[in-house]
């Protein structure tokens, strides 16, 4: 982080240590996923709590060529090169771990799972950063990453979004067990900084269809017509076609190290939800928690199951049009301003840490292990 102190978090375990595998989309690279910040903090807090973690990671050119964490300083990762490298090199560390876990579009992520819980004898999970979009790709028969036949094969379904769609994939799909294991902020990373404000407001995110529209109302349009207001918007794949206003600063692919600093750089921050998440609801993303670490105030887009991670008016903002939010930015004191801050991050740092996930996920392998 540019600015401030280090704010480590660790937690130890009070059972064994347990041996997990973890088979991610990456961890390696940020570039184009928000994968690669929770596995960080995940594995992180897994090692904090006395776990061996070894991350397997497909090594493939986009993120190769774009690696912000190339050694992660905790566990061990491992890149290999295809799925036949994968089983001639990893079989006996799969076939003996405690708990193996694929994610999410994980290339061939369908064979890697046949593979998996064919092989190991401890417990393996799917976790699914992308429910939503995951469940629609099943209704079409696109097995990219996983198959309907697969699921059953999981003993635990954990998914980033929460909610009915859990009981759907138990009920419909044959889950023995669908549990969220929510996103989460890794706090050494994410704290508030005494930092210039350089900016009233700020988005992060890469670009996507579903969400440009709201972009658009929520951050580009009251950027238009506040012309002495200074704005920002970072991320990668924004097309060359958009229109960005003089006073909106176009930042690139910017690197989790500097995260922090750029929430701690404006006076709030806007939050837009994928439709697929809107839709399902109980999807926060990570950005949400990141910001909110940092006591930066939040600009959301509302989605049902929101109120159960923050209070809506009290450590949350919500917004659907331009106007709301140029009331905020014009309206709301610096006192009132840095209240919303500090409640959110209290919030944040009460249950949705790295290290919370960590002891989550802990408790749910131990779980299916005492099962008879």
């Amino acid at each position: 982080m540019e600015c401030g102190i280090r704010n480590d978090e660790g937690n130890s375990t009070q059972s064994r240590p347990l041996r997990i595998v973890i088979l991610g989309l990456s961890i390696t690279s940020s570039w184009g996923n928000g994968h690669a910040t929770t596995y960080r903090g995940l594995m992180r807090a897994l090692v904090n709590r006395g776990h061996h973690v070894l991350f397997l990671e497909r090594d493939v050119p986009w993120y190769a060529e774009n690696r912000d964490l190339p050694r992660p300083p905790y566990g061990k990762t491992v890149l290999y090169a295809s799925l036949g490298d994968l089983k001639r090199r990893f079989a006996e560390e799969v076939r003996t771990a405690d708990f193996v876990m694929v994610g999410s579009y994980v290339p061939e992520g369908a064979a890697v799972g046949e593979w998996v819980t064919s092989t190991t004898r401890g417990t393996a999970a799917f976790y699914d950063i992308d429910t939503p979009v995951t469940l629609a790709k099943l209704e079409r028969g696109d097995t990219e990453y996983l198959s309907a036949d697969l699921i059953p094969r999981y003993a635990l379904y954990l998914s980033f979004t929460g909610g009915p769609l859990l009981d759907r994939i138990e009920r419909e799909y044959g889950s023995s067990m669908a549990r969220p294991l929510y996103c989460s902020v890794d706090t050494s990373s994410y704290f508030p900084v005494p930092c210039e404000r350089k900016w009233g407001l700020g988005y992060l995110g890469t670009y996507s269809d579903d969400r440009q529209p709201l972009l658009e109302r929520l951050l580009l349009d009251p950027a238009r017509s506040l012309k002495k207001e200074r704005f920002a918007v970072a991320g990668s794949l924004y097309p060359d076609t958009i229109g960005w206003p003089p006073n909106v600063e176009k930042i690139g692919h910017l690197s989790p190290a500097h995260h922090g600093s750029f929430y701690n750089s404006m006076r709030f921050t806007l939050n837009i939800t994928r439709a697929d998440m809107v839709r399902a609801g109980y999807s926060p993303s990570v950005r949400l928690f990141e910001a909110a670490a940092c006591a930066t105030p939040v600009i959301s887009d509302y989605w049902e199951g929101l109120d159960i991670f923050f209070t809506p008016g009290v450590e949350i903002l919500l917004s659907s049009s331009a106007a709301d939010t140029t009331r905020y930015l014009q309206e709301m004191g610096e006192e009132e301003l840095r209240a919303v801050g500090e409640r959110a991050r209290a919030r944040v740092l009460a249950g949705h840490t790295a290290a919370h996930r960590a002891g989550e996920l802990e408790s749910l392998i131990n779980g299916t292990r005492a099962k008879p």
